[in-house]
């Protein structure tokens, strides 16, 4: 059977999406793995922590009152949580610490949620902003890998999370310091050395 060429053409400019979705899946699963591989966490430990996040946000959702009213971010790195964000009263930000508290596993939770409304999508923006640019001077180093640190940003104070040694420490919050937007850093390693 013999296809005319114009609907070889047709036929292949319908696949070139496909294939690039692919080749993008491809690259960011290779990415993703490099990113697992180079983690100082085991790979239970990473997925220990995903779990420690979705089990927390689904709690804040499951509560009316939290979800509708605060505004709450958590980060789980080796076991330890970050509770960030806002809530509109002491006793909501203490409910959102007790509900990550009874969440298995939690070995420490670090509350950080300020006794505020929720932050604008603008103040999200401009966190997300410093978080990337950070991280992006991490990468750049030779002295840290962006992938051994954590970093989050809330209201311009950086956070910085990891398994490090205490030079790399210093390197990154000294990177995170000279950041332009960043306000404060507060860091939350786990030392190794």
């Amino acid at each position: 059977m013999k296809i005319c060429k114009s609907l070889q053409l047709f036929i292949l400019l319908c696949l070139i999406p496909f294939i690039a979705g692919c080749a993008a899946v491809a690259v960011g699963g290779a990415a993703a793995t490099a990113g697992s591989v180079a983690d100082r966490r085991t790979t239970g430990a990473q997925v220990e922590d995903q779990t420690i996040e979705v089990k927390a946000y689904k709690a804040f959702f499951d509560d009316k009152e939290l979800n509708d009213q605060a505004h709450l971010n958590v980060t789980s790195y080796n076991s330890i949580v970050l509770l960030t964000g806002e809530a509109p009263t002491d006793i909501l930000r203490q409910r959102a610490l007790d509900l990550v508290k009874n969440v298995d596993k939690v070995q420490h939770v670090y509350n950080e949620v300020a006794i505020a409304a929720p932050s604008s999508l603008v103040s999200r923006s401009s966190d997300g902003y410093i978080t990337s640019k950070v991280k992006t001077k991490l990468f750049a180093d030779k002295q840290v890998t962006g992938l051994e640190i954590k970093v989050v940003t809330e209201r311009g104070t950086v956070y910085l999370m990891g398994l490090v040694k205490r030079s790399e420490a210093e390197v990154a919050t000294n990177i995170a310091r000279e950041t332009g937007g960043v306000q404060k850093v507060v860091k939350l390693f786990q030392y190794i050395d």
